[in-house]
């Protein structure tokens, strides 16, 4: 599936809206990347993600699996030196997706099976729990 944004910038305007986190702020150096327990199964590592965010690579990211992969541990934001929560951010780039899919064009069932896997949902237990 794939979204047309009107502008490139659009996406990372929208996550860090939502996640509250400068995406700027990182610089690579692959702190969250080491620590993530899910990385061997991402396609895109944890630090890859925020590269692609600061890019504006948006085709790229929004087809990526990396973003519905993410257990939300936080281990990339304890042992990030610079302070920025990827969990946050994920979760940002994952509600842009869900929130730009037109209802019309797909249907309940498919919706959620496609969009809704169990981690989203833990993600935003994690995030009202904590």
């Amino acid at each position: 599936m794939r979204l047309v944004l009107k502008r490139q910038d659009d996406l990372l305007k929208k996550v860090e809206e939502i996640s509250g986190e400068n995406v700027f702020a990182c610089y690579q150096c692959g702190k969250c990347s080491a620590g993530c327990p899910m990385s061997t199964e991402m396609d895109l590592l944890p630090n890859q993600v925020i590269r692609l965010l600061q890019l504006g690579a948006n085709e790229q990211l929004l087809d990526c699996r990396t973003i519905w992969l993410c257990a939300s541990c936080f281990t990339c934001t304890a042992r990030c030196p610079k302070g920025v929560s990827l969990t946050r951010l994920m979760e940002g780039v994952r509600l842009v997706l869900l929130r730009t899919t037109k209802e019309d064009q797909v249907s309940p069932k498919e919706m959620e099976k496609e969009f809704l896997p169990q981690v989203a949902l833990i993600s935003a237990l994690r995030k009202f729990t904590t």
